[in-house]
């Protein structure tokens, strides 16, 4: 048994342990807007529901611990008190890694990870239109727990609206637990999916992934692609070159001059082994 002092350690090496042994953790997909109104959204998981009467959910946006920077989420709270948490189920866990990326400010992450802004009706922040579950909170109190790197911020969220999709409610009026599909998160570059067990999704790229946006409108409008696979598709900081792409073609002649469908189907099975820039090279054979 290793025992360990709290301060005789690293922060980066103590939040590794935390995050490693307390999980599965909910995800709070939170989207928030700027004093200007310009939208943000990045995914949160040290997160829970604390109460059903007043209805309260807490997340912590912690300050970075590598420079201890604190994030556009808390800064928009602050300024606004409101924000909607999103749940994250598997069909979008891809699009939700990549909205992770730290964009610059005024970045708007629902166009970089290819998901949906929906109104709210109460506040003023958009909902995710394919997130299974989205709460519309005002933002009740922040408490700061420490001032530097790796310090949490709780934001006591109060829930004024709730919004279900009715594709998740069983014969009884409840949530079902396998429609949902959620998604939690696990230590590292780990998660876990509800009755399916753990997977990995590589984190985002620190030079900043091209995103979903970026992506031209065949790939995006794809019948075949998913939007995960758009997710793996958008987390590359740049498409491989003409040669390389000609090198694979010379490799796997039977994608020259393949019908769209069909190298959209190639493409996938190289997405189905987190293969992204052999899947890019296939989509941009001629």
């Amino acid at each position: 048994m290793i025992s360990i002092n709290p301060q005789d350690i690293p922060t980066s090496k103590l939040h590794g342990y935390l995050l490693g042994a307390i999980a599965p953790r909910p995800i709070a997909f939170a989207s928030t807007i700027d004093e200007n109104g310009n939208p943000n959204l990045s995914p949160y998981s040290f997160f829970n529901v604390f109460s059903a009467n007043p209805p309260i959910l807490i997340f912590s946006p912690a300050r970075r611990v590598r420079n201890n920077t604190i994030k556009h989420t808390l800064i928009n709270a602050q300024a606004t008190k409101e924000v909607v948490i999103n749940v994250v189920n598997y069909d979008i866990v891809q699009q939700m890694s990549l909205s992770s990326t730290e964009y610059a400010e005024g970045v708007n992450e629902f166009e970089k990870s290819g998901l949906t802004m929906l109104k709210s009706d109460i506040v003023e922040p958009f909902r995710v239109a394919e997130s299974p579950v989205q709460f519309e909170c005002k933002v009740n109190e922040i408490i700061e727990l420490g001032n530097e790197g790796g310090a949490g911020n709780l934001i006591i969220c109060e829930v004024v609206k709730v919004h279900i999709d009715e594709k998740i409610i069983d014969d009884k009026g409840a949530i079902d637990q396998y429609k949902i599909d959620l998604v939690s998160r696990m230590g590292g570059s780990w998660y876990s999916r509800a009755n399916k067990g753990m997977f990995e999704v590589p984190k985002p790229l620190s030079s900043l992934g091209i995103g979903v946006d970026a992506l031209p409108n065949e790939i995006r409008n794809s019948e075949i692609l998913t939007g995960n696979d758009l997710g793996m598709l958008g987390n590359i900081a740049a498409l491989p070159n003409s040669q390389d792409v000609d090198k694979f073609a010379e490799e796997h002649t039977e994608i020259i001059g393949m019908e769209r469908l069909k190298k959209h189907k190639f493409a996938k099975e190289f997405l189905l082994k987190k293969d992204i820039e052999s899947a890019w090279k296939v989509l941009l054979t001629k």
